[in-house]
């Protein structure tokens, strides 16, 4: 597949009503393993599907359902109303598994990953207190990741995070690549080879970030403007964000690839910058535990 910002920027479907909003297939692309949707579901509204050869990984950007599944059910999951407002809840499925989910709340909106697999996990809740907050960056470089599916978790190939950057802020940065499966002499895992998917939301109406998705070779060397509910594609390379003064972007990463695990290399020309890093943004973390009373 030729990748330029074209094919890499799935711009948003969204009209406001219930229903699939954003989506991804790997037919779409070009890859092998990453798929995704975004779903919208007012109170009292379902949704049915089965995971069929696939895990699947539902993370709530917002409001309150029951999942009711063949491996298991899980009733009132979420609390946030939207991803500004507190930390993540997510289900995780396995294959071969029927699934409904029932609004409890208006406006409730999930983000859904499916990856084919050969391997049989439990179904699992995955609240806001399994969630690790981790501060990273420096400086205008600084940004919250929050661990939904973090590497290590219970599961074949996903990992899911969400990251926050606030205002005029740069994210993934310096920039860094993971498309090369990588061991030392021990057999450590130097970098793993892996699909991503940006999902952006904006705090506010009107706003957007840049992404640049690079390889050292430039044979992708692409910037996209991106919006509320637009994806971006990354199957190889650097692939570094800033937010738009004024607006702080939230972005869902999934990721699936040669290994569980999000081990990257930063593109050498920019690995310096680590050096200038002497504080953290006052600003972050943007969302934490502490915004939320415990169930």
């Amino acid at each position: 597949m030729n990748y330029t910002a074209e094919t890499m920027l799935v711009r948003s479907k969204d009209e406001g009503k219930s229903g699939i909003f954003a989506s991804v297939s790997v037919e779409q692309a070009g890859w092998e393993h990453l798929n995704m949707a975004a779903l919208r579901l007012n109170k009292g509204e379902t949704y049915s599907g089965n995971t069929e050869e696939s895990e699947h990984a539902s993370v709530i950007l917002g409001g309150v359902a029951n999942f009711r599944t063949s491996a298991g059910n899980f009733e009132n999951v979420g609390r946030r109303p939207n991803v500004f407002s507190g930390m993540p809840y997510a289900v995780y499925l396995p294959r071969r598994t029927e699934f409904t989910i029932e609004a409890l709340t208006d406006n409730f909106e999930v983000a859904s990953c499916w990856v084919a697999t050969d391997r049989d996990y439990p179904a699992q809740l995955v609240t806001p207190a399994q969630s690790p907050v981790e501060l990273r960056g420096g400086g205008n470089a600084s940004r919250q990741i929050n661990g939904i599916l973090p590497p290590g978790f219970n599961c074949h190939k996903i990992v899911a995070v969400e990251v926050y950057t606030p205002s005029g802020n740069w994210s993934s940065y310096p920039p860094h690549k993971h498309d090369i499966h990588r061991v030392d002499e021990n057999g450590t895992l130097l970098e793993a080879d892996l699909e991503e998917i940006y999902f952006y939301k904006f705090d506010r109406p009107g706003g957007y970030a840049y992404q640049r998705v690079y390889t050292d070779d430039r044979h992708i060397d692409a910037v996209m403007m991106t919006q509320q509910h637009d994806a971006v594609l990354v199957p190889e390379g650097y692939h570094p964000v800033v937010s738009a003064h004024g607006y702080t972007s939230y972005y869902l990463n999934f990721l699936a690839g040669s290994a569980q695990s999000l081990a990257n290399s930063d593109d050498p020309d920019y690995a310096w910058v680590k050096n200038t890093w002497t504080f953290k943004d006052p600003r972050v973390p943007i969302v934490d535990h502490g915004m939320e009373p415990r169930r």
